[in-house]
């Protein structure tokens, strides 16, 4: 016989364990600039706009996090992730895919003391369809920052200091 679903409640949860979000939010059919808010941590971000979408991470707070979706190829300016203010920085790193000719991956590092941004051009340094990118604070100075970037040709470091 087929067990039926439960949800997790606190009766049948006796360690308090916390679950995947069921419905995350989704947001998308930006325009060129947007500062996401706080209370949009845990959303998905669409980069849906070929003409580029330049998107500025809220102030620092501990937990937060901010999924990244490249539904659509950036082909002009660029798909740009940025930090506050320039005393914010990101930690971590990208892998990045050649995507058309040797399919080289490479990682590049965000190194937590400078890079304050993460662009992608559509072509070295990614931004092309699934590509995709998370963002999770974890100080009031550093938001760690991890994903698999697509591009084509020789890849490039996506990590930038402004």
């Amino acid at each position: 016989m087929t067990q039926p679903y439960s949800m997790v409640t606190t009766n049948n949860n006796p360690f308090n364990i916390e679950h995947a979000k069921m419905n995350q939010a989704i947001i998308s059919g930006l325009g060129a600039t947007r500062t996401l808010l706080e209370e949009e941590s845990g959303s998905l971000i669409l980069l849906d706009r070929a003409a580029g979408i330049v998107l500025t991470l809220p102030a620092p707070k501990i937990g937060m996090s901010f999924d990244f979706v490249v539904s659509v190829s950036v082909t002009s300016n660029n798909y740009k992730i940025i930090t506050d203010a320039g005393t914010t920085f990101l930690v971590g790193g990208i892998l990045s895919n050649d995507t058309d000719t040797s399919g080289a991956a490479v990682f590049f590092a965000a190194n937590g003391t400078t890079h304050i941004a993460l662009t992608s051009n559509g072509s070295t340094t990614g931004g092309l369809i699934g590509s995709r990118f998370r963002a999770t604070c974890i100080s009031l100075t550093q938001w760690l920052i991890e994903g698999i970037n697509n591009g084509s040709g020789t890849v490039a470091t996506p990590m930038a200091t402004s």
